[in-house]
Parts: structure tokens; C-alpha cells; sequence
């Protein structure tokens, strides 16, 4: 007969002693528990104990957690988070300076446990750790030149264990004084600081600048750009990424006139308050850095670096925003000037005086050079300017062309416009339509996605990379018009050729703009014919009836197959990411179900796995049985937890949970969309419903198209061999082979 549910089969340690063999009762209090456990070692005061899981997480067993601890577990009998927080609050204050260390180092191990968190902070541990920084290092430091290491160690540790209690999200990171955040910046400033300390620093200023607004104000004003560029050209990619991910939270929290930028404005680089971050942003000698210590590094660029890039080159597009979402006042002398400045380019023309000849034929000259320039409208192309977006960074993009390749532009205006079969390709309504759909490409002013590492490396290469963009699309644009052989009927299909186009040349990264260009040369309008064609033979439809009698019979048997491949995924398990406040100090998971396809097995890592994890290392256990519903999206307790930050689309779209029991969850975010799809599919199958995930759509298509073509060919006899031939023995010699050398 099987064990009450309610009773565990537990082992329990103490130092010292041999571990105990035990049945644990849920239904008892666990300090009924506790007490027996300490008069089976004759220990008194059973108060002063807990249980811990014997783990690397030390984590303390609660009333809310307990429920976690499943058959097999071992726990450990250890001191109370109360007794252990006091011990270590009285330690860290030792004259001692080797007992102090190893207090602090103790410390900063026990504070990853949220209970013992509580209790450290309850005895106003924050506040103690503060003043450390604050004043009580300051005694230390006339040591440091004869004790550097352990100096080093200690601010580390006090730093880390600051920063593990921070993350429990317990207090709030307004409280802190001006004197903590300028201890912190000095680390940060300091042209030589222990690695480790450098790591806290810039951690806990990248916290406190998401975190406050208040904060922001205070940590931007005392780091500058110039004292974070010598971490940016170090060669410790740690480093690096905490200190693009400051830039990052620095910006990102920015307010919006702060962000903004005039392109002809110069700023002292070096001297310039991280407030002013676009200024940063635009200057050479950061990109520069980033892309030759960085991007350009021998090393290979992490998911976490790749994250942080992506963040910055996302900031850096949303400064478009403004521009895009800004229409033009037709009755602004100023921005009307910047159209005179594209005719004058374009036609070598000089803008007449006022009282020079009459107005009409004034009015007629402009009109006729408007049309020219591709205008819709002619006599006031300004209000070609007010559809948004793009607003005025159309007109942005046409004058940086014009002005920077100006026999490009002088070209292809005067070539368009001399022609009379009506081929002429409109510049001018050509940059508009460009300049939007390079913006829904790029995804201008949009939020960084949690969990993206997409970024490219071209835009790192130049001062002007997206206007340089810009000026390589619109070549293409003229050049496929051209090959199209199109008139003004075929605008839009010329505009989805170009965007095509483009997408394909961006899928595979390209490390310049000079390569990207490259990879348009190939991608022709001949070219994607040929690929649209092919795709289009592997997708052939075929709608007569006994062909779509056929498909009807084969999607049973293939949707099998699709159910049996989710389910092989899942017996593998994947690694999913605890996503907490601090991005980089994120703790990983592991989940994979039975062999016989019965329970879910998970557990807590410490890194992220390079294969797969076996089953009987992952502690905790999910049986099917119990599973009751599968969660998506937004209806996820994880999600409506989240912050406003969190809460982007692609995140939404990586979550489920699993509902079991009496309302317990199960909360996944999938590293990425494959994987969510196959685990989403994997419990539906498990629980007997519908699989529906896109994966499900496009896995069904191409295995039933392979299928119905293999059974449509024409094998009358062809004997088809049971086995696979026997591949040949190798030659004798090789003497047949032509060396091209």
C-alpha cells in the first residue's frame, strides 16, 4: 500500500551525527517537526533551530515552502534564521579583521535566502552594511597598501552580500543617502578597483537608476562617460557588460528632453553627465570602443553581452522617434528651407529674390522642380510631411542624402526625372514610404525585449549608421524600380521587393554596411523571383478532391508524428531562466519529463547546463496526473507579478504556466519561441487537448507536403528497398581525384 500523499520520506542532517531517516508529516506544524527532530539528538531550545534544503541554495524550509520538499529530499538541521542573522550581525562587526571577513563572506552566501533576508533586515542589516560603505571602509583602506587582498575581499563581500538582499525587493532603494551613492561611484571612477568590487559597483547603480527615478537623477550625476570608457576597453567581458548595462538603465530611465539630440551639436565627451545620453550615444569615441573592445574582441560575445547590445542599438533607434512621430508645419520658414536645400542640390539652382521676376512663373519654376523631385504634392511638398510616421525624419534622411551623397541624389533625381515612359521612380514619395518601413523594421519606439539578443553589428560601425542605411535602402529602391521595370501603379509591390530585400540581407548579420551592401547586389529582383519560386514549388497546393481525400487520411498519422517528436523534446528537458530584477544574476531551472511520460521533472542550477541534466539530480517532481490546465500569457500569476518593464509583448508571448493541485503553479518563460511551442504542445498532448501552436501549422504543412509527394510519385515498377543500401567500401586508391591545386 503507497504512503499517505501527506507524508514525505525525508533524510535530515547535523554536523556530527548520523543522518536520520524520517517520515514527515505536512499536515504537522513544522516546529512540531523541528522539535522532534532536535530531541532525537538530545538538543534543546528547539526554537533556535530550522531546516534547511542540503543544497548549494541553503534555502530555509517555512510553512509557505514546505510543500516543495518532495520524497528523496535531504534537508539539514541548522541554527534559525533569526539566531543566524543576529550571530552574523554581531560578527561583521568584529575588530577582527580576518573574523569580520569571513563573517561578511558568510554573509553574503546566506543572503541569497529570502527568510533569512527578512530577519538580517529586520535587525536594520541594510543599514549597517551602508554605513560600512560608507564610512567604516575608510579605517581599512589606510591597511589596503599592505593588505590590498584582503581589503578587496572584504568590499566585495560586503557589496555582494548588499546587493543579495537588495534583490529580495524587501526595501526600497529610495532610502539610500547621497554619501552611499557617491562611495559607490568612487568605485566605479577608480582607474584601479578589485574586480569583484567593480562588479557590485556597477551592479548596484544600474539597480538603483531602474529602480528610482529619484536615484536616476543622483547616480547620473556623478558618473561621466569619461570615467566609464576605460571598463569598456579592458578585455573582462563582465566588466563590459555591467557597464553597457548602466549606459542601458542610464538612458532607458532618461527623461525625454534629455534624450533628444541637435545632430551639429559637439559636447565634451569625456566630461559629459551621463543625463545628456544622447549626446553620448552620437559621439564617436564611444561607438568606436564598443565596436573595437567589444563586438570586435577576440572573445566571443556571450547571450548576456549580445542582450545589453541590443538594448543600446534599440535605445539608439528610439531616438528616431521624436523625428518620426513630429509632422511638418507647412508655414515653418525653417523646415520649408530644408526643401529649397534639396532643390537647390538636385538642380544647381540658386533660390531667386523676392523681386525677381513674377510670382506666378516663380510658383510655375518650383512646381515643375517639385515634380521632378518625386513630390506628391506639388505645390506645397511640405504637407507630404505630415502623414506620422514618419514625420519629419523622412525629410531628415532625403537632406543627409543629398548632402552626403550628393552625386547619388543629383543622379538619380535628374535620372528619373528626365524620363518620359512613365518609369520614373519618385524620390520623393520613395524616401517617405522608405523612411516608414525602415522604421517598422528597426522597430523605432518600441521597448528592449527581455529576453533578445538580436543585434547587429553594422550599426556599431558608423556615426550615421541609420542614416547611412537609409542612403544604401533608397540606392536599392532605384535600382529595383529599375529592374521592375515599374510605373507609378507598381509602387507598392516595388516597396515589398525592397522590403524583402532587405530582411534577407539583415537575417544574416553582416558586419559593415559595406557588407550589407554587398548582399543586396545579390538579392536582385531576379533573384528573389527565383527564391519566391522555389519557395513556392515546396509549398505547391493541390486542391482537387482525391488529393484533399488523401490529405485528410495522412494528418492523423502526422500529427502522431508531431506528438511523439513534442514529447521526445520534453523527455530531453530544457533549461528555463528565472528571470528576477537584475537580469544578470538570474538563477536557471531545469525541466524534462519521464521516460514513461508520467511525471515532470525540475529543478534549481547554478549555471546553465551544456546537455542534458539527468533525472535523478533534479529533486523536485511534478506528476502529469495532478496537472489540471496549461496557462498562457498574460492570464500567467508569474506575469501579472511583473513589472511595467517585464511586461513587454515578446515575454508575454514566452509564458505559461502549469496549474496543479489546489491553485499551485508551475511558472516557464521560454528562452525562445521554438521552445515554447514545444513544451505548450508537449502538455497539451499530455493533458489530451488540441496542439495549436504555429510550429504545430507550419511542422503539419511541411511533413504533409513531404508526404504527399512521395506518395504521388510515379514509382510503377520501381522496387523500393526495405533497408537502406549498403554504403560502398572506400576505393583502393585515390588516383582518381583531381587536385585543383
Amino acid at each position: 500500500m503507497p504512503p499517505p500523499s501527506d507524508i514525505v520520506k525525508v533524510a535530515i542532517e547535523w554536523p556530527g551525527a548520523f543522518p536520520r531517516l524520517m517520515d514527515l508529516d505536512q499536515k504537522k506544524p513544522l516546529s512540531a517537526i523541528i522539535k522532534e527532530v532536535c530531541e532525537g539528538w538530545s538538543l534543546g531550545n528547539h526554537e533556535n533551530f530550522a531546516l534547511q534544503i542540503a543544497d548549494s541554495t541553503n534555502s530555509y524550509i517555512t510553512e509557505k515552502n514546505r510543500n516543495d520538499i518532495k520524497n528523496g529530499s535531504i534537508l539539514r538541521l541548522t541554527t534559525s534564521p533569526s539566531q543566524t542573522a543576529a550571530q552574523l550581525h554581531e560578527r561583521i562587526q568584529s575588530s577582527s579583521m580576518d573574523a569580520k571577513l569571513e563573517a561578511l563572506k558568510d554573509l553574503a552566501n546566506a543572503s541569497r535566502d529570502i527568510t533569512f533576508a527578512q530577519e538580517f533586515i529586520n535587525l536594520d542589516g541594510i543599514s549597517l552594511l551602508t554605513q560600512m560603505v560608507e564610512s567604516g571602509t575608510e579605517r581599512y583602506q589606510k591597511l589596503q597598501k599592505i593588505m590590498k587582498p584582503c581589503f578587496g575581499d572584504l568590499l566585495s563581500f560586503t557589496l555582494t552580500a548588499f546587493v543579495e538582499l537588495m534583490d529580495h525587493g524587501i526595501v526600497s532603494w529610495d532610502t539610500f543617502s547621497v554619501a552611499f551613492i557617491k562611495k559607490i561611484a568612487s568605485y566605479v571612477n577608480k582607474s584601479a578597483m578589485d574586480t569583484a568590487v567593480l562588479q557590485r559597483s556597477l551592479a548596484i547603480l544600474e539597480s538603483m537608476v531602474l529602480n528610482s527615478q529619484d536615484l536616476y537623477h543622483k547616480v547620473a550625476q556623478e558618473i561621466t562617460i569619461g570615467q566609464l570608457i576605460p571598463h569598456l576597453q579592458g578585455t573582462d567581458q563582465d566588466i563590459q557588460t555591467y557597464t553597457i548595462a548602466v549606459i542601458n538603465a542610464l538612458f532607458l530611465k532618461a527623461p525625454e528632453e534629455k534624450r533628444q539630440f541637435d545632430d551639429e551639436h559637439i559636447v565634451d565627451i569625456l566630461n559629459c553627465p551621463l543625463t545628456e545620453m544622447s549626446h553620448i550615444l552620437a559621439q564617436k569615441q564611444l561607438r568606436s570602443i564598443i565596436l573595437t573592445s567589444v563586438i570586435r574582441s577576440p572573445t566571443p560575445i556571450n547571450d548576456e553581452m549580445a542582450h545589453q547590445l541590443y538594448v543600446l542599438q534599440v535605445l539608439t533607434f528610439n531616438l528616431l522617434e521624436d523625428r518620426m512621430m513630429t509632422k511638418m508645419d507647412p508655414q515653418d520658414q525653417a523646415q520649408r528651407d530644408i526643401i529649397f536645400e534639396l532643390r537647390r542640390i538636385a538642380f544647381d539652382v540658386e533660390c531667386e529674390p523676392n523681386n525677381g521676376g513674377s510670382v506666378e512663373k516663380r510658383k510655375s519654376m518650383y512646381t515643375r522642380d517639385y515634380k521632378k523631385l518625386g513630390f506628391i504634392n506639388h505645390v506645397n511638398p511640405a504637407v507630404d510631411f505630415t502623414q506620422i510616421p514618419p514625420g519629419m525624419l523622412a525629410l531628415d534622411n532625403m537632406l543627409y542624402f543629398a548632402r552626403h551623397h550628393q552625386d547619388a541624389y543629383i543622379r538619380i533625381v535628374l535620372e528619373n526625372s528626365s524620363r518620359e515612359d512613365k518609369h520614373e521612380c519618385p524620390f520623393g514619395r520613395s524616401s517617405i514610404e522608405l523612411t516608414k518601413m525602415l522604421c517598422e523594421i528597426l522597430k523605432v519606439g518600441e521597448l528592449p525585449s527581455e529576453n533578445c539578443h538580436d543585434f547587429h553589428p553594422m550599426f556599431f560601425t558608423h556615426d550615421r549608421s541609420i542614416e547611412e542605411f537609409f542612403c544604401i535602402c533608397i540606392q536599392l529602391l532605384n535600382k529595383t524600380w529599375k529592374e521592375m521595370r515599374a510605373t507609378s501603379e507598381d509602387f507598392n509591390k516595388v516597396m515589398q521587393v525592397v522590403r524583402e530585400q532587405i530582411m534577407r540581407a539583415l537575417t544574416v548579420k553582416p558586419n559593415s554596411l559595406d557588407q550589407f551592401k554587398s548582399r543586396l547586389q545579390n538579392l536582385s529582383y531576379t533573384e528573389i523571383l527565383k527564391i519566391r519560386q522555389s519557395e513556392r514549388m515546396n509549398q505547391e497546393d493541390f486542391q482537387s478532391r482525391p488529393i484533399l481525400e488523401l490529405k485528410e487520411k495522412i494528418q492523423p498519422e502526422i500529427m502522431e508524428l508531431i506528438k511523439q517528436q513534442r514529447l521526445n523534446r520534453l523527455c530531453e528537458g530544457t533549461c528555463f531562466r528565472k528571470i528576477s530584477s537584475r537580469r544578470r544574476q538570474d538563477k536557471f531551472w531545469y525541466c524534462r519529463l519521464s521516460p514513461n511520460h508520467k511525471v515532470l521533472h525540475y529543478g534549481d542550477l547554478e549555471e546553465s547546463p551544456q546537455g542534458e541534466v539527468p533525472h535523478d539530480s533534479l529533486q523536485d517532481k511534478l506528476p502529469v496526473a495532478d496537472i489540471k490546465a496549461v496557462i498562457t500569457g498574460k492570464d500567467c500569476p508569474h506575469m501579472k507579478e511583473k513589472g511595467a518593464l517585464k511586461q513587454n509583448k515578446e515575454v508575454l508571448e514566452l509564458a505559461f504556466s502549469v496549474l496543479y493541485e489546489s491553485d499551485e503553479y508551475l511558472n516557464f518563460i521560454a528562452p525562445d519561441k521554438h521552445e515554447y511551442c514545444v513544451w505548450t504542445d508537449g502538455l497539451n498532448a499530455l493533458l489530451g487537448k488540441e496542439m495549436a501552436s504555429d510550429y504545430t501549422k507550419s511542422d503539419m504543412e511541411t511533413l504533409l507536403t513531404m508526404e504527399m509527394k512521395l506518395r504521388l510519385l510515379d514509382l510503377e515498377n520501381i522496387q523500393i528497398p526495405e533497408a537502406p543500401p549498403p554504403i560502398p567500401k572506400e576505393p583502393s586508391n585515390y588516383d582518381f581525384v583531381y587536385d585543383c591545386n
